[in-house]
Formats: C-alpha cells, sequence, structure tokens
C-alpha cells in the first residue's frame, strides 16, 4: 500500500491539479467495531472506535455551482457535477459519497456552492472498516465549515446516515458515523443508537499487553447489496410480530416466547441481535474494570452468532477467526456488516507474530487469496488538519 499523503502533500497535489491552493484540509477515521453487529439499526447498542487510518479531502469553494472531484487512487478520473441538479442513484464509485453529502445538505436546508475537492485514503475499501463513511464524515465537517451551516457531531451523524440511505441507496444505521465524528485516541465509542446518547469507554491494548489486529479477508462486501437489506428486514418483521418499536425493546428472557411466534430463520436472526446487545452491555462493564483482556469469550460468543444466527460471516472469515485463536489470540469474531471484509483479533504482544503467521498458512492452505494483517488502535475523531 502506497503511504498517505500528509496535509501538505495533499494540498500540494491539489493546488498542481486545481490550479490554486485549497481553502483547508480536513480528515475523518475509518472504524473498527469492537462488538455490537447488526444491532445499530435496531435502536440497540455498539461499540466501535476510530481508527488510525483516515480518509482527508482538500477542498476550495467555487464561486459557481460546478463540482469537480478527484482521488490519489483508482482510475475514475476528474468527475464532474453540478451542486443544483444531484439526483440519488447518477453518481458513481466513490464519488456518490461526497456527492451524498452535499445532496443531504441540500435536503436539510444548507445551500452547497460549487467545490472542488481532491482525496486521499488509508482505509482500506470494501473491508468493513467503514471507508465510505470516513469520506463522508471528512467531507461533511470541511463543508460544515465553508458553509458556515453550523451543524454539531448530532446534525452530522444524521446528515450522513440520510447520505447513505437515501442517496447512496445503502439501509445503514448511525454506527459508522458516530465512529467518526467522536472518535477519541484510546477510547471506544458506547452508543445507543435510539437517541445518540453515548460516552468513551476506555480501551487501551497496549496498556494490557496486546495488540488489536486486522485481517482484511480480501473478500469484497457492499452494505448496498441485498444481503445486508434482507437481514434488516428480518429484524423489522420480527419487531412487528413482536409487538415492539425495534428489536432493542425484546430481552434475553422474551426470547423462549418468540420462538413459538416467529418462523426459524426469523427466530435466528431476532436472537443475534438481542444476545448481541447484552454481549455489548458486558464488555463496556468489563472495559470498565478488568480491562481489555477480559473481553476474549464475549467476541467468541459474538462470531458464533453471527456465523450461525445471523449468517453473515463467510468460509475465509470463519478460518481467520479459527486460526487467530489456535495460535493464541484472546477473542476474535468478525468485524462490520459481514458477507467479507475483515475479522478481528485480540491478541497479546507475545503472540502477535505467530497469529500472522498461523492465518496466512491457513489461507494459503486454502487456496485463498493472501489477507492483509495490520495492527489497529483507537484514535481521534474527525478534525481540520490545515
Amino acid at each position: 500500500m502506497t503511504l498517505p499523503l500528509d496535509a501538505r502533500q495533499l494540498a500540494d497535489r491539489f493546488a498542481s491539479v486545481f490550479g490554486t491552493a485549497p481553502d483547508g484540509v480536513w480528515q475523518a477515521p475509518g472504524r473498527v467495531n469492537l462488538i455490537g453487529e447488526h444491532t445499530d439499526y435496531n435502536e440497540g447498542f455498539v461499540l466501535p472506535f476510530a481508527i488510525d487510518r483516515t480518509a482527508r479531502v482538500a477542498v476550495r469553494r467555487r464561486p459557481d455551482s460546478e463540482i469537480r472531484l478527484l482521488s490519489t487512487f483508482g482510475n475514475q478520473g476528474l468527475t464532474t457535477a453540478d451542486a443544483g441538479s444531484l439526483e440519488r442513484g447518477t453518481a458513481k464509485g466513490w464519488t456518490k459519497y461526497p456527492l451524498g453529502v452535499v445532496w443531504a445538505l441540500q435536503q436539510h436546508g444548507h445551500p452547497v456552492p460549487g467545490l472542488d475537492l481532491l482525496l486521499d485514503s488509508d482505509v482500506p475499501r470494501g473491508a468493513g472498516l467503514s471507508s465510505s463513511h470516513a469520506i463522508e464524515c471528512a467531507v461533511i465537517s470541511a463543508l460544515n465549515e465553508l458553509t458556515a451551516a453550523g451543524l454539531d457531531d448530532r446534525d452530522m451523524v444524521l446528515a450522513t446516515q440520510r447520505a447513505e440511505n437515501d442517496f447512496v441507496g445503502a439501509p445503514t444505521g448511525i454506527m459508522d458515523q458516530s465512529a467518526s465524528l467522536r472518535g477519541a485516541a484510546g477510547q471506544a465509542l458506547f452508543l445507543d443508537c435510539r437517541d445518540q446518547s453515548f460516552r468513551l469507554v476506555p480501551f487501551d491494548a497496549e496498556a494490557a499487553g496486546l495488540v488489536l489486529l486486522v485481517i482484511d479477508t480480501k473478500v469484497s462486501h457492499s452494505h448496498a447489496g441485498g444481503g445486508y437489506a434482507s437481514r434488516r428486514a428480518s429484524c423489522e418483521l420480527g419487531a412487528e410480530v413482536l409487538g415492539v418499536k425495534a428489536l432493542r425493546d425484546v430481552g434475553l428472557n422474551d426470547l423462549e416466547e418468540a420462538s413459538g411466534l416467529l418462523d426459524p430463520e426469523t427466530f435466528r436472526r431476532v436472537r443475534h441481535v438481542v444476545t448481541e446487545n447484552d454481549r455489548v452491555l458486558q464488555v463496556v462493564e468489563l472495559l470498565d474494570g478488568a480491562g481489555p483482556a477480559a473481553i476474549g469469550p464475549l467476541l467468541d460468543a459474538s462470531h458464533a452468532s453471527m456465523r450461525d444466527d445471523f449468517e453473515i460471516s463467510c468460509p475465509e472469515l470463519d478460518l481467520a477467526v479459527g486460526a487467530a485463536r489456535a495460535a493464541g489470540a484472546v477473542g476474535a469474531r468478525m468485524t462490520g456488516g459481514g458477507f467479507g471484509g475483515s475479522a478481528i483479533a485480540l491478541t497479546p504482544v507475545a503472540a502477535e507474530q505467530q497469529v500472522r503467521a498461523a492465518v496466512e498458512r491457513a489461507f494459503a492452505g486454502a487456496g485463498y487469496v493472501a489477507p492483509e494483517i495490520f495492527s489497529v488502535r483507537p484514535a481521534a475523531g474527525a478534525m481540520r488538519l490545515a
């Protein structure tokens, strides 16, 4: 992977492309979800953290309505659009994320002029680390300032969710952008997706002699695909049959009754969400007390639930989790929306190299594409760099 551009390098590249300096450079991080998968759109609990890999945008307002977009990666070339005539479903590739933010701000009554934008990012795409929301959060941070929209973090969370849901066409919740906008170094974000209340929870793996490894399986996933949407529809059906506003309102003690009211597949989907919410609460309690080394069994249980009840894992993710655990990780699970992407393995520092090697051997033995394995740590949320 090529090294990311720092703020000065990105501003210089912007000037060479667009002929003038940008008004500023902003960044927003990707995220890892420590635990709490597919609970967000069920108004439940999640525990993500912002990671030390970011999307960075150099942006300049234009005096007209033309939008010009370019990235340092891929071969899409310069994309142009008109700020006054954006339509859902017309944008392609990565440009749908910044254009979706512009559209969402307009829908919220905040006029956005034309702009020039250059994007650089080292958040792996398609790996389940929310590369799309990193772009959106960097862009909305820039536009909030450049247009004096006066949005707070809650407003920006909802605006980027609208961009994802209504412009991009991905039925996502609010977890990813919440982590990207509100993250802090050494902290995970305990978020209640019903009311957006949150607090930071200590997650300093290094101080506990641990490292959090991300295992990118290279199996690409997409939230706009049918698997994600069908799981969400199952959850909505479960809530309707059980007579609750959202599955957040179903407790562990309600599962026995639910099993008699729901078809077997819908019940499994519901059981995952209900037990996953409980696991999030348990992990938060442990991080507040015993510390990161104690959460391993809950990570394992989360993966089993996603594999068996929610059925969003894949052979590569299962192999990554199993190989990491056998080689000494204290806990491992897939992270993100599923159907590919990444697994995480909470690993003693002393066992890091053997875990990496074991996963690589397992993938080679199965004939899979070699995974990318790297460590992440909780980092600060979106900010202006220059």
